[in-house]
């Protein structure tokens, strides 16, 4: 059952607020603040009318150039303003190769997933570290972070933003799962998003998902690498990101009622 926190504009792609949790203090983080989503270029007109109505004063794009220049954001760039962080992961740049050069297995899928994780957490440290310092600079309004389909790159950056606001780590995890009840398999993946991942005949639902949604061991993934090589996610946050306990206040009181 898709949870209310998706926000079904015509057009979005996995657009959701990630709003709404209860932190480990007893405090909630805010709703109408924090948005994820997929690539923005298929909202409709009623669509990106209400998206603006959203109030989102900042986008943070995570993809690639290219991903940029073939689904352009449908608004200019500074209303609302964007912030573009290209992040490519070695092993998703690895995995496109082998796609092209055939069929990939269902267990070779997990496996790319996995490595790609642990890519985002070991080598794009800095990288978040610039999504955080945009989302500290933002005094009003909502902040929107978003890649094409909102779920890899999208979701290791709101899994970081509710560590460092103190959700457990089961409600980020469950929230980072949402993305395959929130993606539209019939109306975006099948028609869009599998046609681009496969180099031939579509194969079964669970091995599109493999890559077209989420699973469990591709965040775990990502927290496994950050302690084994950065002694934790609190260190990991404070050192790699670059949120000291001043920010971190900061951030926790501009986001949590």
């Amino acid at each position: 059952m898709m949870l209310a926190r998706t926000i079904p504009l015509p057009g979005a792609v996995n657009l959701r607020d990630f709003g709404g949790y209860a932190t480990r203090d007893g405090r909630r983080v805010r709703h109408g603040l924090l948005f994820r989503s997929g690539l923005l270029s298929r909202l409709e007109p009623q669509g990106r009318r209400g998206f603006l109505e959203l109030d989102v004063r900042l986008i943070c794009d995570l993809r690639r150039h290219a991903e940029r220049d073939e689904h352009p954001t449908p608004f200019p760039a500074d209303a609302p303003q964007r912030l573009e962080i290209p992040i490519d992961p070695g092993n998703a740049v690895d995995m496109r190769a082998q796609r092209e050069r055939g069929t990939l297995s269902l267990q070779q899928r997990i496996d790319f997933m996995v490595a790609i994780n642990r890519d985002l957490a070991r080598d794009h440290a800095q990288d978040y570290a610039r999504m955080f310092e945009a989302l500290l600079a933002l005094d009003e309004g909502g902040f929107l972070v978003h890649c094409s389909a909102g779920k890899d790159r999208t979701g290791f950056a709101c899994a970081l933003i509710h560590h460092a606001l103190g959700v457990p780590a089961q409600t980020v995890l469950e929230d980072y799962l949402l993305t395959n009840e929130a993606i539209d398999y019939e109306g975006y993946v099948l028609p869009v998003l599998a046609p681009r991942l496969e180099s031939g005949p579509l194969p079964d639902q669970e091995t599109i998902m493999s890559l077209a949604g989420v699973r469990p061991e591709y965040l775990r993934a990502a927290f496994e690498t950050i302690e084994t090589e950065f002694e934790g996610i609190e260190r990991y946050i404070e050192d790699a990101i670059g949120l000291d306990a001043g920010k971190r206040e900061r951030l926790r009181g501009r986001l949590l009622g």
